[in-house]
């Protein structure tokens, strides 16, 4: 045990909580595991096909650099660095923010759509393979209700 005071203070998990946490925490890493495998196959890692897929479904194929870093809970740096490897393979461009001077747009190329299109259907097959036909109609639902109480308000 710690001899920091804080620690001898904490409300540890009780053997049922533990299971909980460690069985999620297995579950989320093979998951993520999988998908990033079989998305390596078809050349793109998960943030490459998060900024795709995003950017894929905004208006004009274009987003902020600040509204991505945010849907994927990355610092703007992160993402710009990212970004940077992006558009050295011509997956998207980035062009000035008329809105933050600071700032760019990332916006989706042809070949980036096309390498998109190219993906989607293995990582939709990689996510039904390590995900979703592992559970039921209703474990979806009940593991919806669960994400969206973890998640929290405004989180």
């Amino acid at each position: 045990m710690s001899t920091n005071p804080s620690s001898r203070t904490a409300h540890w998990l009780s053997p049922d909580e533990e299971r909980a946490w460690r069985a999620f925490r297995r579950m989320v890493v093979a998951v993520q595991a999988g998908t990033a495998r079989d998305l390596a196959t078809v050349g793109l890692s998960e943030p490459d096909y998060e900024v795709l897929s995003t950017l894929s479904e905004r208006p004009r194929h274009t987003s902020s650099l600040h509204e991505q870093a945010a849907k994927m809970n990355w610092s703007r740096s992160r993402l710009s660095r990212h970004a940077t490897r992006m558009e050295d393979r011509g997956l998207l461009r980035r062009e000035p923010d008329p809105a933050d001077g600071r700032g760019c747009l990332l916006v989706l190329t042809e070949l980036g759509f096309d390498t998109l299109a190219d993906a989607a259907p293995a990582h939709v097959a990689s996510v039904r393979h390590h995900f979703i036909d592992r559970l039921t109609p209703k474990d979806l639902v009940t593991l919806e209700e669960i994400a969206r109480r973890v998640q929290g308000p405004g989180d």
